[in-house]
């Protein structure tokens, strides 16, 4: 694994090995380098396949800020390191035959590679420490070099399952919740971590548990759902949840719409017939929407909005898992057909806090009893997503709500107040996506035109000037002009230098804005014609 953090610098020739936004771990577990950040000349990694217009980019970078980044997070490396030695990731299952850790192509048909089951164990008053003490399927033939790397994603998997710490006290109540991580590889690809917390069956106060599924598959609402299957047969038997997942692993993982079903026997109930369904926009599958509004004004949504598209330093507190994580994935989806390249953890664990220190943008989730460590900090925004907090934004720079040219602003609104309070996961995601999807085809849709190439076997070349002076709006061409400078954008305008002619959702929405344009002009021609 390896950082996610970059520099956004547009003016260096030097090229800058990066992982993007989905990167969680890259550098915060033991298999992390001492010299992680590498800046090479013409390496280029390519970002997680989040849009259809995007793939290959390219980061630039100082040595400057990259060498005092590196400083920062070599200390975090240490830390972990001195925080496991005395840990004995004990007797995880061996690994399995069936199933090893080769490349994303091994395993993109199926639902997930592995289950484990996570508990705390007391280690002195008070405290704990997690340990797996269950893992589906086991993990056995594997060379010397695998068996390293799995220990050590096993290492980010407890990481992440509880980031709290070690101070826990036992429970008699607690309600589950379910969230998720992103592990990224050394070779770029991406795995996703689906947790769900929860206090096991028994009497008397008791820790909780955490079962995590690892797979390449990006679709949080449908591990949701397996979650619950799982949970139901855990309190059954422990037993039961082997023959589940492996009829779950048996079946191909759906296209976009489709569905597939799964049959499970389940004792005194007989067999049962499990439809898992994957929805149609398979770029929002691992989205949902509702946390956000829910948490958030659309006004401070938009503010939100405003400071990513800049690429800036967002914090968000609450102290809910699964709040930090919806929220955190479903701002990052809503830069659409971008993609956030920076560093981004839903949720940042207490022994790698110390990242709120760094330089670079990023998104990060902190739960609020370390909100103390992070409100020292300048030159970022702070957000908290408690609902009806009297100060949403407890750090701000200033000008968030000035960012967004103000009559896109009223025409996002617009669009946005056409949600329903009581609207389903499936009618917030068409709303919110086409809101935001909208703002950029207005803003940017004309890109393609302002790409010039001699000839069919040239990448075409972006011609900035010609681009920002073809936009009409003063206000939006002086936000377009700041938007330019970003690394997201950057990378995105590679793409379409190398590839003219795109596909996928932004494209269709930027042609159907162009042919509507030709006819509200042919009809003022038309009507012009009649007045005469």
């Amino acid at each position: 694994m390896h950082l996610t953090n970059n520099s956004c610098s547009q003016v260096t020739p030097l090229r800058l090995l990066y992982r993007p936004y989905n990167s969680e771990v890259d550098w915060m577990v033991a298999r992390c380098r001492p010299n992680n950040l590498e800046l090479k000349t013409d390496d280029v990694i390519a970002p997680p396949s989040n849009s259809a217009e995007m793939s290959e980019p390219v980061a630039h970078g100082h040595h400057g800020p990259m060498k005092r980044l590196s400083t920062m997070f070599s200390y975090l490396q240490e830390k972990i390191q001195r925080d496991w030695s005395d840990r004995d990731l004990t007797q995880p299952p061996p690994p399995t035959s069936d199933i090893t850790m080769h490349s994303a192509l091994d395993h993109s048909h199926n639902f997930f590679e592995y289950l484990v089951v996570v508990s705390l164990r007391k280690k002195g008053e008070g405290t704990y420490e997690p340990q797996i003490t269950y893992q589906f399927p086991k993990r056995t033939d594997m060379r010397s070099s695998q068996k390293e790397e799995e220990e050590k994603s096993l290492k980010a998997i407890l990481l992440f399952c509880f980031p709290e710490g070690i101070n826990w006290a036992p429970l008699t109540e607690y309600s589950s919740e379910t969230f998720s991580f992103v592990l990224t590889e050394v070779d770029g690809s991406r795995k996703n971590g689906y947790c769900r917390r929860l206090l096991p069956s028994g009497k008397g106060a008791r820790a909780p548990e955490a079962y995590c599924i690892i797979s390449r598959v990006a679709c949080f609402g449908l591990f949701s759902k397996i979650f619950d299957e799982v949970e139901k047969r855990r309190q059954i038997s422990m037993a039961m949840i082997y023959p589940f997942m492996q009829s779950l692993r048996e079946a191909p993982f759906p296209a976009p719409g489709n569905t597939v079903k799964i049959k499970s026997f389940i004792p005194e109930s007989g067999t049962e017939i499990i439809s898992l369904t994957r929805p149609l926009d398979s770029w929002l599958e691992h989205v949902d929407f509702r946390t956000l509004f829910r948490c958030l004004k659309d006004e401070e949504v938009l503010q939100v909005f405003a400071s990513a598209v800049l690429e800036r330093r967002i914090i968000f507190i609450a102290e809910e898992l699964s709040t930090l994580s919806q929220v955190l994935h479903a701002v990052a989806a809503l830069l659409y057909p971008f993609t956030w390249q920076h560093t981004f953890i839903s949720i940042v664990p207490s022994v790698l806090i110390d990242v709120v220190m760094a330089p670079t943008p990023y998104l990060l989730g902190v739960q609020r009893h370390k909100l103390d460590e992070v409100i020292d900090q300048s030159d970022m925004l702070i957000v908290d997503l408690t609902e009806g907090a009297d100060n949403t934004f407890i750090t701000c720079i200033g000008d968030e709500s000035t960012i967004l040219p103000e009559k896109l602003q009223m025409e996002l609104l617009q669009e946005l107040r056409c949600k329903r309070d009581n609207s389903t996961s499936e009618e917030l995601k068409k709303v919110v996506s086409e809101a935001f999807l909208s703002f950029f085809v207005k803003t940017v849709g004309h890109i393609s035109s302002h790409v010039k190439s001699c000839n069919s076997r040239q990448p075409g070349v972006f011609q900035k000037k010609s681009f920002c002076k073809a936009i009409e709006s003063k206000a939006v061409r002086h936000f377009v002009k700041r938007f330019i400078q970003t690394q997201m954008f950057d990378l995105f305008i590679q793409e379409v230098e190398r590839q003219p002619t795109q596909e996928g959702v932004f494209h269709k929405k930027v042609l159907e804005d162009q042919e509507s344009k030709k006819k509200e002009k042919a009809n003022r021609v038309w009507m012009k014609g009649r007045v005469v």
